[in-house]
């Protein structure tokens, strides 16, 4: 059971999450936040394993408490997926850095937001197919810190090139595809770069494959 808390301060759009959640066997919401203060608390207290989250709330907006869980060391398994009306740059860039693993647009369909759901539970990265470029051209630039060259330097030939398929958005199971690996053994080989890199998520391996040239700006 995947356990989903909503934070947003409308009323209507947390009834509605609800609802197509709930509809599902896997899915479960384990509580409601209409502020950012709020949503940290909650939280706190729940331990989702996802959590929605809007940019525009008052009282701490969805950058403030994304920035708050993701430096939680007791929240570290919590992943969260910005959801919101606005798919601008600096949003998305934004969202990324303060620890982000998923950005949606409120007008993603219903099947979409339940994959994010999904996807961003069981460790992947997701964002809105128009963010993803525009995001790693700007976040690439400089607003995550460099890779460690002597991290890098401890990688594989095999890690490297599936560091290059992260980079290139390629879900687990993707990966093993490509590479003719089991899902499980390509999950093993993401958990062990992550760890070699120091990167809390898969977004962050995204900026490092790029930032490293293993994946070029603009060739997906």
């Amino acid at each position: 059971m995947i356990r989903v808390l909503l934070a947003d301060d409308q009323h209507l759009v947390r009834a509605g999450f609800r609802a197509l959640l709930e509809a599902e066997d896997d899915l479960e919401v384990v509580g409601e936040a209409a502020t950012g203060r709020e949503a940290v608390e909650l939280a706190r207290r729940t331990r989702p394993d996802v959590v929605l989250m809007d940019i525009r709330m008052p009282d701490g907006d969805g950058l403030w408490a994304t920035g708050e869980l993701a430096s939680d060391p007791e929240l570290s398994g919590t992943r969260i997926v910005m959801v919101t009306t606005f798919e601008l740059d600096e949003y998305v860039a934004q969202a990324i850095v303060s620890g982000a693993s998923g950005f949606l647009v409120k007008d993603t369909e219903p099947v979409e937001l339940l994959r994010a759901v999904r996807v961003v539970a069981a460790g992947d990265a997701l964002l809105s197919p128009g963010a993803t470029r525009r995001l790693i051209e700007r976040v690439a630039g400089g607003l995550r810190p460099a890779p460690d060259p002597e991290a890098l330097r401890e990688l594989t030939d095999r890690e490297r090139e599936v560091l290059a398929l992260v980079g290139h958005g390629l879900t687990n199971a993707e990966i093993g595809e490509r590479l003719f690996l089991s899902p499980l053994t390509a999950k093993t080989h993401v958990s062990r770069i992550m760890t070699k890199l120091a990167a809390r998520d898969r977004v962050h391996l995204v900026v490092v494959a790029y930032e490293t040239g293993l994946v070029q700006p603009g060739r997906h």
